[in-house]
């Protein structure tokens, strides 16, 4: 971004500088243009922000500046605001600068932003949106029309490649290809801008190519005005990456090493933390494993704060995707090390950065915050502080006074969140779990296993109260073998999955058999998530469910969190059963004998059919019930988690749809939630580990468990599962309660379709 931002104002800068000699803004352009080809980002950031803090009314073009020093140190919060304010000034009207279009440079920075956080199909789409722009007879004679077009194909071309889309990716290094140069400055832009979409299809020798054209530097008088940090750095990474990944090794260790000591290096985050890891890699090849953990640590930390700055939890998702490799490297040279307490602590902070950051995203609209003026300064002011110091410095800087004051303020706001709610304090800021801690949560006969992988490499990590194992798991075609299996599981009359049933409990479960007790806690990782457990056969035919209770967690280190309940609750249950939407179709028959026979179980109960079983009847009962049953559709929303509903009754107050959404703005503080409906528990799964659903949502409201289903499932046989389950949960705790139950409908429903979708997250007790 800094090399589109300085290209443009040169070209303006270079024809216009005359007419403009004396202005005020023109004196103040010229300065951030300075700072911004020397890549001093935040020089730009104390010039500019201050104004916007007092209200000044910045031109389009130095908020178009402003945003791209943003982009460089990826501050995406502070990036997108800066964007939208330059978007107003556009549709004020100010749509030129010396005679350059500016009306499509929102899109293309928001397609940069959609970029680092994986959303491809955004990405193309603001690259379209920016295209229609300039592709008028108008728009092809603007001075900056030949930048932007190389600007949209690199962001186009990119997100194709990445998406797979081979052709389309070409297609567009082709348009970029044709632009011509001549004697203008975009060589370097042009040719990186080849050089990354070929570094997206993974064709390294042509980046390395379009690099070394002769054409792809600036030469003669033009050097006089543009600083070597600008012309030099962004190709000088590609190149050192594309020698990295064609084996020239010695090449890109050389480069990697001058990168990490320039001077402006940790203000360009998106060059930043992959120049630690690509170093990282060759320390350990090199067997420098000391050097390698200390720049994959620092790596972590650099990703961690650039991503704490996305507002979205779709945007952190998908930002978090690529780097997950981080955490997959550290891990695997901690257990490669012998030491798997700590290659569990970054399993473990790699899969509670997501909850974290989903749940810190909407921590503005809780009620515990609003309620405690003194508890939103301390958050308020630790997000302001963590804003200032998004890029990490080295050992160097780390010594100066400034840097050292911003982490001290840092870690008194982070001690002082802790002491007034440590509950909230997990949510705003990204912390270890203390082992010990969670060996003491486990109950003296409970095993847990966690399992941290991609594509063949996996580790499950076994925790015990005595002990702590880590073992490498070698996987093949997982996802397809999970998804296969899920087929043959969701199907009632298959027999396929047995094979494959008893494949991946060899591969699974088999390495740790000897480590495991009768209670286990399963925390999965990406796609086996999407795997119940509880079916997976041994040797013999067996079920583990036959010998196991199973619970469930999204991470070890939410169990803390998870409060026992305080008073006694007015209402047993509140249970709610098919709703009426006014649609005959959507009528659950056996649902609602559901809920009417849980209700004669637990005398006391309030219980809401049809008309009644709305969402309202939630929140008037809000934290006087016990337990929470819900019997109804539910929907998941792929391409927004927090949008998937469960469908209750609606009328002319209330569309009836209880999305995950809203559970954050609830404080139910009950035992149990059951989910009686379809897909309750079932997420999408994104690069980043995230798993966003109901499970999440419900344990954020107060619900200590919940149960809920992984694909739809047969209205009868889950009728009699859950007679059997609330028969059970008065003298047994909730995870054998849940097995029992489970081992009771196979007597009559073998196929794991019948009984094997229903899992428990959460506690047990």
């Amino acid at each position: 971004m800094g090399k589109s931002t300085i290209k443009l104002l040169f070209q303006a800068l270079l024809l216009n500088c005359l007419l403009l000699a004396g202005c005020g803004g023109f004196v103040q352009t010229l300065q951030i243009s300075s700072l911004a080809q020397k890549k001093q980002h935040h020089e730009i950031i104390k010039v500019l922000q201050p104004q916007i803090d007092q209200q000044v009314s910045l031109s389009s073009f130095d908020l178009y500046i402003l945003s791209g020093a943003y982009y460089e140190i990826r501050d995406y919060q502070r990036c997108i605001r800066t964007i939208n304010l330059m978007q107003q000034r556009i549709d004020q009207g100010e749509t030129s600068y010396v005679g350059g279009n500016l009306t499509p440079l929102p899109r293309i920075m928001k397609g940069y932003l959609y970029l680092d956080q994986g959303d491809y199909p955004r990405a193309i789409q603001s690259a379209d949106e920016a295209y229609r722009l300039i592709d008028t007879p108008e728009g092809r004679s603007n001075i900056f029309f030949r930048s932007q077009l190389i600007q949209i194909s690199e962001v186009a071309g990119v997100a194709q490649a990445l998406m797979g889309n081979r052709h389309e990716a070409r297609r567009w290094a082709e348009v970029a290809g044709n632009v011509p140069i001549d004697a203008s400055i975009l060589g370097p832009e042009k040719y990186t801008a080849l050089a990354r979409i070929n570094m997206a299809l993974q064709n390294y020798r042509e980046a390395l190519s379009a690099l070394r054209n002769p054409n792809a530097k600036i030469t003669g008088i033009t050097t006089t005005f543009y600083d070597q940090t600008f012309q030099e750095l962004p190709r000088f990474f590609i190149e050192t990456k594309a020698l990295f990944e064609t084996g020239a090794i010695p090449q890109a260790r050389q480069g990697y090493d001058q990168l990490l000591n320039h001077p402006q290096i940790r203000e360009i985050g998106g060059m930043y933390w992959p120049v630690l890891f690509d170093r990282a890699r060759i320390a350990r090849s090199d067997g420098d494993l000391r050097l390698a953990e200390q720049l994959l640590q620092r790596a972590i930390e650099v990703v961690e704060l650039q991503r704490a700055t996305i507002a979205t939890e779709a945007g952190r998702i998908g930002f978090v995707g690529d780097k997950q490799a981080l955490y997959q490297e550290m891990v695997s040279l901690l257990v490669a090390n012998g030491r798997p307490e700590q290659a569990f602590e970054y399993a473990e902070r790699a899969k509670s950065r997501a909850l974290v950051d989903l749940l810190a995203s909407v921590r503005t609209i809780n009620p515990m915050i609003a309620a405690n003026r003194h508890l939103l300064e301390t958050v308020t002011r630790l997000e302001r502080a963590e804003q200032d110091s998004t890029v990490i410095a080295d050992a160097a800087s780390s010594r100066s006074g400034t840097d050292a004051h911003k982490r001290g303020l840092i870690t008194v706001l982070k001690r002082e969140l802790g002491q007034e709610s440590p509950e909230l304090a997990s949510l705003v800021s990204v912390t270890s779990p203390l082992l010990t801690e969670i060996q003491n949560d486990l109950h003296p006969d409970e095993t847990l296993l966690e399992y941290f992988g991609n594509g063949t490499n996996w580790y499950v990590f076994v925790v015990k109260r005595n002990g702590i194992w880590a073992k490498q798991l070698i996987l093949s075609d997982l996802e397809t073998r999970i998804q296969s299996l899920r087929t043959q599981f969701s199907a009632p009359h298959s027999s396929g999955y047995q094979q494959l049933s008893r494949s991946l409990h060899k591969q699974l479960i088999e390495p740790v058999d000897n480590l495991l007790s009768r209670r286990l806690v399963i925390i999965p990782h990406g796609i086996l998530h999407y795997l119940p457990f509880s079916a997976l056969q041994a040797a013999d035919g067996s079920s583990i469910v036959d010998q196991h209770t199973i619970r469930n967690l999204p991470a070890a280190g939410i169990t803390k969190y998870i409060k026992p309940l305080r008073g006694k609750r007015a209402i047993p249950a509140l249970i709610l059963g098919n709703p009426d939407r006014g649609d005959r179709r959507l009528a659950l028959q056996h649902a609602q004998e559901e809920a009417e026979a849980i209700s004669s179980l637990l005398p006391g109960s309030v219980l809401m059919l049809g008309t009644k079983a709305t969402r309202s009847a939630i929140t008037a009962h809000e934290g006087s019930f016990r337990l929470l049953h819900i019997a109804a559709h539910g929907v998941f929303d792929a391409e927004a988690p927090l949008n998937s509903a469960i469908l209750l009754a609606n009328n002319a107050h209330d569309n009836g749809l209880l999305r995950a959404s809203d559970l954050y703005n609830l404080q139910l503080n009950t035992d149990l939630v059951t989910l009686s409906a379809c897909e309750t528990a079932l997420s999408t799964v994104a690069k980043g580990d995230d798993l966003l659903g109901f499970t999440r949502g419900f344990l954020y409201a107060g619900a200590r468990s919940i149960v809920a289903s992984l694909w739809k499932v047969d209205d009868l046989a889950t009728k009699d599962l859950m007679l059997a389950f609330y028969r059970n949960i008065s003298s047994r705790d909730k995870a054998l309660a849940l097995a029992l139950a489970q081992r009771e409908i196979k007597k009559n429903y073998k196929h794991p379709f019948y009984w094997a979708a229903f899992q428990l997250t959460g506690v047990a007790e």
